[in-house]
């Protein structure tokens, strides 16, 4: 019986040395993929390593409503709060994608705290690659 509780003590004290504590980061890097069907936003330190992340499905919205710039501030909203919480002031803006959110997600960043020091658009774009789906006719 004593054994049992003896392993459940290093059991814990060993997830106790290692649950990270508190980061402080005061500059980072923000990504912003924005689909057609939703827009993530993942917020990392200058080495890489996320700090914070959000999308529109995360943020409770469902379905077509997921590609909607109103989805896409919310998110990154989310994401700044919870950047802000570990101290980050500012950050570089990463955007890639064709969706619906970018400029909203961008402006919702500002407007949560963040100086946004630099915005950079990375969308992938081929040199004649893949063809693309056909056109639509509804």
């Amino acid at each position: 019986m004593a054994s049992r509780q003896q392993a459940r003590q290093q059991a814990a004290s060993a997830s106790a040395r290692r649950r990270k504590g508190k980061r402080t980061v005061s500059e980072g890097v923000a990504y912003i993929r924005a689909t057609f069907n939703n827009t993530m936003i993942t917020i990392a330190d200058p080495k890489g390593n996320v700090v914070a992340w959000s999308s529109a499905g995360a943020a409770g919205f469902k379905g077509s409503r997921k590609g909607t710039p109103f989805a896409a501030q919310v998110a990154a909203e989310r994401a700044a709060r919870m950047a802000i919480d570990m101290g980050m002031r500012s950050v570089t803006v990463f955007m890639k994608g064709p969706g619906a959110g970018r400029e909203s997600a961008v402006r919702a960043l500002g407007a949560a705290g963040f100086q946004v020091l630099a915005i950079k658009d990375v969308t992938p774009i081929p040199h004649n690659g893949c063809r693309p789906p056909k056109k639509r006719r509804v």
